[in-house]
């Protein structure tokens, strides 16, 4: 058989084998956007008479936002190390600090990775000397003030073993602070003197 019918015949077969080629020809259901809107509308209407069952749909809700949001802030709300912290400017320690840029804590050696503060044993000169102590103290005082975090700067540790650490509370960095009072200098991949004349 051929001809007009034989064709039409043929194409409605391969409609009903062929599940896909049946797909293209169902057209979008015209009653499924106003349907979308009546419920839509039923629950809005439903939240604003019933606000009790709303506070407990929506409040598990925000509660999660807010999870993931305070996650995606880093650490800052959950500072949870702290130790009274003495000085130790020589040899290990335990909960010691050494000088403004290195510190122990809980048997480990650190030093804050953000940072370069002067030397102190032995300082190249005397103003060295004195910037260095007071960096040293004010490093102290900000350890002993309250909980703190230990923050991952890339590398675990320097070529001495010291931990790398960026050290923050309430997420500010102590390095900014020191820079900020004139005690220390950004970190910019080596030393730098101190000394006045000093190359």
């Amino acid at each position: 058989m051929s001809g007009p019918d034989f064709h039409h015949r043929e194409r409605r077969a391969v409609r009903r084998r062929n599940p896909i080629v049946r797909q293209r020809s169902v057209r979008a259901n015209p009653w499924l956007a106003p349907a979308m809107m009546v419920a839509f509308v039923a629950a809005v209407s439903i939240f604003q008479r019933f606000p009790e069952e709303a506070d407990a749909v929506v409040a598990p809700v925000a509660a999660l936002f807010a999870s993931e949001e305070g996650a995606a802030s880093g650490r800052a709300m959950h500072d949870e190390l702290s130790a009274h912290f003495t000085f130790c400017h020589s040899g290990g320690g335990s909960n010691c600090v050494v000088d403004g840029d290195t510190f122990w804590f809980a048997g480990e050696k650190y030093r804050i990775a953000d940072i370069d503060t002067p030397e102190t044993h032995p300082a190249r000169c005397a103003e060295e000397a004195a910037l260095g102590g007071a960096a040293t103290e004010r490093l102290q005082q900000w350890l002993n003030e309250g909980a703190f975090s230990l923050e991952s700067a890339g590398r675990d540790s320097d070529r001495y073993g010291r931990k790398l650490r960026i050290v923050t509370r309430d997420g500010d960095s102590v390095g900014l602070l020191l820079i900020g009072e004139g005690l220390a200098r950004s970190w910019e991949g080596r030393r730098r003197p101190w000394c006045a004349g000093s190359s």
